[in-house]
């Protein structure tokens, strides 16, 4: 065959093959789009579903009443701050943990007064009121009713006394929500009447235990501050009681410390400050109680009216 012919030859059968190239890569480009597609679709849908498992994780553990962390989540925690503390012991290292069993009274008026929907308004509040006495390391959660429980990590017994005062202040010092301002009008110009001291009705019973004090294992710490709680109760409430331990010959202001005593200078009105007990924890602050509520809990108000209950106690009024 000549090479004219040849190259005609070729030229005729290089169309169809360029045809198909095409129309392949086209088909390629498609498939292409195509899958980017759902890829992206799919990793829509992934992120979607980690955003509902981040929510069913924070709706499993907290409370729907008072948005701190419910019974669930401090078994939870419980278990795994008795364990930190375990390891730490066998590695003879100091690790304390207090556990304060609180018990709100007068929550009844409350509820007469305003009724059950409106009285869980009222303890809602409350509760963001004690997440912000303590500091974002601490674990605040509603224990049943109008019992809350709060861990202490690396906190010792003289720790958690003062928190446990600073928190019985807390809660007779709070302003209920829509409460009328006849009150801080008698505050100030009587203050030192009842009113001025007791002006919302509610008062808190606090029981005390401290790991490993008081036990080693959950249900002992439990038992333990429950018995305290008691004793609070006994003792008429509005104060702190810790759990039984035997006594120090000679020592006589251990008792007083460890029954909530109040000292001249608590008289003045002010809380006592929450200490940081170790190094890992000179650095905190007060806050929330972690993811549960989250940075939303302090608010402008809540920061005001933290402001505005330490100048009472520094004051003095």
């Amino acid at each position: 065959m000549s090479t004219p012919l040849l190259v005609q030859a070729l030229a005729a059968l290089s169309v169809p093959a360029a045809a198909g190239t095409g129309l392949l890569g086209l088909r390629m480009r498609r498939g292409a789009a195509r899958a980017a597609g759902r890829e992206a679709a799919l990793r829509g849908e992934v992120a979607g579903l980690r955003r509902e498992r981040d929510e069913l994780q924070r709706t499993a553990s907290c409370d729907p009443l008072t948005g701190v962390w419910n019974y669930r989540h401090l078994q939870i925690t419980l278990d795994k701050e008795i364990e930190r503390a375990r390891r730490a012991e066998a590695a003879d290292e100091r690790r304390p943990l207090a556990l304060l069993m609180l018990e709100i009274a007068g929550f009844e008026a409350v509820v007469a007064e305003r009724g059950r929907s409106r009285a869980g308004a009222v303890l809602r509040d409350l509760a963001q009121r004690l997440a912000v006495e303590i500091r974002r390391s601490d674990t605040l959660g509603r224990y049943g009713g109008e019992e809350f429980l709060v861990l202490l990590p690396d906190t010792a017994a003289e720790g958690a006394e003062q928190v446990a005062e600073r928190l019985c202040w807390a809660v007779r010092r709070h302003r209920l929500l829509d409460s009328p301002d006849s009150d801080r009008a008698a505050s100030a110009t009587r203050p030192d009447t009842d009113a001025a001291v007791r002006g919302n009705g509610l008062t808190a019973a606090i029981g005390i235990a401290v790991l490993p004090r008081d036990g080693t294992h959950a249900a002992l710490l439990l038992r333990a501050a429950d018995r305290a709680l008691a004793e609070a109760r006994r003792a008429g409430g509005d104060c702190w009681r810790g759990a039984p331990v035997d006594p120090v010959p000679g020592s006589s202001a251990g008792a007083a410390v460890r029954t909530g005593l109040r000292t001249p200078a608590d008289a003045l009105g002010g809380p006592a400050e929450h200490p940081a007990e170790g190094p890992a924890e000179a650095g905190r602050k007060p806050g929330s109680v972690s993811a549960c509520v989250g940075e939303a809990t302090l608010t402008s108000v809540g920061r005001a009216r933290t402001a505005a209950a330490s100048r009472v106690a520094r004051d003095g009024i």
